[in-house]
């Protein structure tokens, strides 16, 4: 390919490129609508021009055979003289609105302004290329749009429609279109739009009222003729304002007319309209059909709307109210119950879902206008005040219902006087343990007062001394269960009875009582009556008077003590511990005998709550360690025990003692009886440490040391020679010919 040819497609490219880039003159699309009298501007831009950035305009008007120069920015003085008077007097001018925009402007058109505007910008570019000047039709109508008010009935009542009437016209003029829109004005508000008609045929709701139109109770009346009418169905109070029809005209503008601009606006009162509330005349009345006269009986309150009127298809609904005071206390507070809405479902307070959930407390409507509140078992806390207001609801144009009117009844007293509950208890001895191994027999009779239906359950107390600790036996609750409480002892378990043997009698027995027993005994009797689910409600509690039983020691008298080996041992030896029981009173026939023995240690570190057995053994002999020492336990002879401490620690420092309870066999019952428990006094063992004792273990760790030290070094040493020595590259042994040269030389 010559060079020739390869230029001619460049010189394309760029003949291409300097048509693209020529100047562009710009006015809006026509035709611009506009009323007579208002004022107009018309823009004109002109881009991708040479030469200086500040562009002179020429605004001119076309005529079939000729053209009128209007305005220059070149030189203000070369206008035609049919529109100088305008020109001068500012009726027509210019704006510069920038380097390469301005704007034609009247200050109020006129229809003889209609026609072929032209913009046209002289030429500062080097080659001539672009359009020089744009065209744009000015369209200017009269003013014929009217709207025509028709006042509407000025006072309507509620339900009833309202039909407000707009006529609107104009006259017919290519590329203008109408719209209509009805607004309302409630009090000093600002208007709020209701519905729109136009400029596209297609109708738009204001917020408020969307639901509404959608439910048929606002409708648009287009009869044709320029009539637009608008329908509220059943008005309500809030249809009540000035209502205001307006009108206005549109034209398309823009690329293919896609967008609305308006030209003309009309608006008119279409007058005020007032809605009167058709009143509800209704009355409540509240009585206590059942009034309680004492606590648990049923209490019913009958709340009934009378001369009800104009409720049509409205609903009621009912609210119920408490209050602890009497009436006529300014103080008075109430508690909302429960209330019943228009769709009658029923919502409870939380004071009282609970009791309404179980059906102590229901709320029902027995008739249209008749509803109900009845407690069946009426407490003491349920003595006060209460009310009933009913609420009367209307349906709304969302099919929803908004409340119309509330009426309060007077209050209604439920009250009487409370019977307090009394409750007695007496205990009897039936029989006394006069000796160990007897049996001891109490009885509890009960008498209560103002208690309906009770129940009783009875706890069995004891006390070592009169006013000392209580301690509870075992109880029986008011469905007769029997339950051991703080009663223990696996051997005796069955050695206590609590029944019930009539209707307000229980009777308590103790077989084989012991000389631990020795104390008072009474009952603590507390009275349950059921609710309304049956379940127990403690209503009182008492306590019986208090028997002894106080019979008298027959046996030995024991003593008991302590004997240690040494107090001041070496670690790792072994320690003997003795506890012996001796008996000081023989006077007695005792027979055969038992003992059980616990020992003790005391540290440092003992629980907070008492010390806990180190090992012990129980009178059949059976040993059972609890403590984590090295120790045993052994029986020598009938009175010694033994406690050994194997291989003394650190652990085993403290202090020691034994504790042990002795038990007799009763010949005239054949029982054992068992003894108040004897305990030794203390014994303290600590551990000496002699010098040696307390170095040879660290000299020893050194001395091991030292020698494993010695030896890694000296194996450390030989390795790192022998490494160094034969591998080193430098080192050339000497022959041994060369050294016996030298010594024949």
């Amino acid at each position: 390919m010559d060079k020739e040819t390869g230029l001619r497609p460049a010189i394309l490219i760029i003949a291409l490129v300097l048509v693209c880039e020529g100047r562009v003159v710009k006015v809006p699309v026509g035709p611009l609508v506009h009323v007579e009298g208002q004022a107009v501007s018309i823009r004109c831009d002109v881009s991708d021009y040479q030469g200086p950035r500040d562009q002179e305009f020429e605004w001119s008007f076309i005529l079939p055979e000729d053209t009128l120069l209007i305005i220059s920015t070149f030189d203000s003085n070369i206008v035609d003289k049919s529109v100088k008077d305008r020109v001068n007097s500012g009726d027509i001018s210019y704006n510069k609105l920038g380097d390469a925009a301005v704007e034609l402007k009247f200050k109020k058109v006129r229809v003889t302004d209609s026609g072929l505007y032209r913009c046209s910008t002289p030429s500062t570019d080097s080659v001539v290329s672009g359009n020089y000047y744009a065209d744009v039709e000015l369209k200017v109508i009269g003013d014929s749009l009217k709207v025509a008010p028709v006042i509407p009935k000025s006072t309507v009542s509620e339900g009833e429609s309202v039909e407000l009437q707009c006529n609107t016209t104009k006259g017919f003029t290519e590329h203008t279109f109408l719209s209509v829109i009805w607004s309302i004005r409630k009090g000093s508000s600002p208007l709020e739009e209701i519905l729109t008609f136009g400029p596209d045929n297609k109708i738009k709701v204001g917020g408020n009222y969307s639901q509404r139109y959608t439910d048929g109770g606002l409708q648009l009346d287009l009869r044709g003729g320029g009539f637009y009418g608008l329908v509220l169905k059943k008005a309500k109070p809030s249809d009540q304002g000035e209502y205001v029809c307006t009108a206005q005209e549109w034209v398309r503008q823009g690329e293919e007319g896609r967008n609305w601009r308006k030209i003309l606006e009309k608006s008119e009162d279409m007058g005020k309209v007032v809605v009167t509330l058709t009143e509800l005349q209704f009355k409540v009345t509240l009585t206590a059909s059942l009034n309680p006269q004492s606590t648990s009986e049923p209490t019913e309150l009958r709340c009934e709307v009378v001369d009800l009127l104009h409720l049509q298809d409205g609903r009621l609904g009912v609210t119920w109210s408490y209050s602890t005071n009497t009436p006529g206390d300014v103080s008075q507070k109430k508690t909302t119950i429960a209330s019943v809405n228009e769709q009658g479902v029923l919502m409870a307070s939380i004071e009282y879902q609970q009791r309404l959930d179980s059906g102590d407390i229901a709320v029902t409507r027995r008739e249209s206008n008749v509803f109900t509140l009845r407690m069946l078992q009426t407490r003491d806390a349920d003595m006060g005040s209460y009310s009933c207001a009913v609420t009367a609801w209307k349906p709304t144009q969302r099919s929803g219902w908004e409340k119309a009117k509330e009426v309060q009844s007077a209050p209604v007293t439920v009250q009487w006087t409370p019977k307090i509950p009394v409750l007695k208890v007496v205990a009897h001895r039936v029989r006394e343990a006069s000796t160990g191994g007897s049996t001891f027999e109490m009885s509890c009779e009960v008498t209560g007062q103002n208690l309906k239906n009770p129940g009783y359950s009875v706890l069995i107390r004891f006390e070592e001394t009169l006013g000392g600790t209580s301690r509870k036996v075992l109880s029986l609750s008011q469905d007769s269960v029997m339950q051991l409480e703080e009663w223990s002892e696996p051997s005796r378990i069955d050695n206590v009875v609590l029944e019930k043997t009539g209707q307000l009698e229980y009777r308590f027995r103790l077989y084989g009582a012991q000389v631990t027993d020795r104390g008072f005994y009474y009952c603590d009797v507390t009275a349950w009556t059921r609710d309304q689910t049956q379940d127990w409600i403690k209503a009182i509690s008492a306590v019986s008077n208090k028997t002894e039983i106080a019979f008298e020691h027959t046996g030995p008298v024991f003593n008991i003590s302590l004997h240690s080996e040494a107090n001041n041992v070496l670690p790792g030896d072994k320690v003997h511990m003795k506890c012996v029981i001796s008996i000081l009173d023989t006077s007695h026939n005792t027979g055969e005998m038992m003992f059980e023995v616990r020992w003790f240690q005391k540290t440092a570190w003992a629980v907070d709550n008492g010390v806990q057995p180190l090992i012990s053994m129980d009178r059949w002999g059976v040993v059972k360690k609890t403590g984590s020492n090295d120790t045993s336990l052994e029986r020598i002879d009938q009175n010694t025990f033994i406690l050994s401490l194997h291989k003394i620690q650190d652990r085993d420092v403290g202090e020691y003692y034994c504790s042990a309870t002795p038990w007799l066999l009763s010949r005239a019952t054949g029982a054992w009886n068992k003894e108040k428990d004897l305990t030794s006094t203390s014994s303290f063992l600590s551990i000496k440490l002699e010098l040696w004792e307390s170095l040879k273990m660290p000299v020893g760790y050194g001395l091991t040391a030292a020698v494993i030290a010695g030896i890694l070094s000296v194996l450390l040493g030989l390795a790192v020679a022998h490494c160094c020595f034969s591998r080193n590259p430098m080192h050339v042994p000497r022959p041994r010919k060369n050294l016996v040269d030298l010594e024949m030389d």
